[in-house]
């Protein structure tokens, strides 16, 4: 029964996390984490209050973005938790002039932690999987520059690209389905999952 109850508070948490962050309410998205939280996407890395505040003033600016959420599937040990989300995100934007959708689909890959009663997360990193890039108008071209379009590994090559032509400084090395970073990322969660007997009163 225990076990349940923490898969269904990680589960909610995740849902939270995603209506905050794409509905502005700052407060609800600050509330997800734990002091000293970090995050790592394609346009981010660092703690989790600073990301909050970029996700304030990019909204400030006018950008809109949506995670379209599945299912979660979190392995717990103790007080601590890697909690596995598929998710999709969807970003409206503007490329030479044309209006376009990037998606992006994947999992958000979380250490979570339960101190004081509550999980709140520590650790987000994101799994890209596969992603594309269209017109809203489907009358409408739009034509990739392939030299920049090929820096980006597959997985979220079109989103890192409309990111950088709209200014974003992307990280090329972040985990997709396969490889190395991937690899890493796993190996380092389940070592620090390993550790799961951390006291947090």
């Amino acid at each position: 029964m225990r076990d349940l109850q923490d898969q269904l508070a990680i589960s909610a948490l995740m849902q939270t996390w995603a209506l905050a962050r794409d509905t502005g309410d700052w407060e609800a998205l600050s509330a997800t984490a734990h002091a000293g939280a970090q995050v790592t996407t394609t346009w981010f890395d660092g703690t989790f209050d600073a990301f909050v505040e970029s996700c304030r003033a990019s909204w400030g600016k006018g950008s809109r973005s949506q995670h379209f959420l599945g299912g979660t599937a979190a392995q717990i040990r103790g007080r601590r938790a890697i909690a596995q989300t598929r998710m999709s995100i969807n970003v409206r934007s503007r490329l030479d002039g044309v209006e376009v959708d990037a998606v992006c689909h994947g999992r958000f890959f979380d250490r979570v932690e339960k101190r004081k009663g509550a999980w709140r997360i520590v650790k987000r990193s994101v799994i890209y999987e596969k992603d594309r890039i269209d017109p809203v108008d489907p009358q409408a071209k739009i034509s990739l520059d392939a030299e920049l379009l090929a820096r980006f590994p597959e997985g979220y090559r079109h989103l890192a690209y409309l990111q950088t032509r709209n200014g974003a400084r992307v990280n090329a090395s972040l985990p997709t389905a396969r490889g190395e970073a991937f690899e890493a990322l796993v190996a380092a969660a389940r070592t620090w999952l390993a550790q799961g007997d951390a006291k947090h009163e």
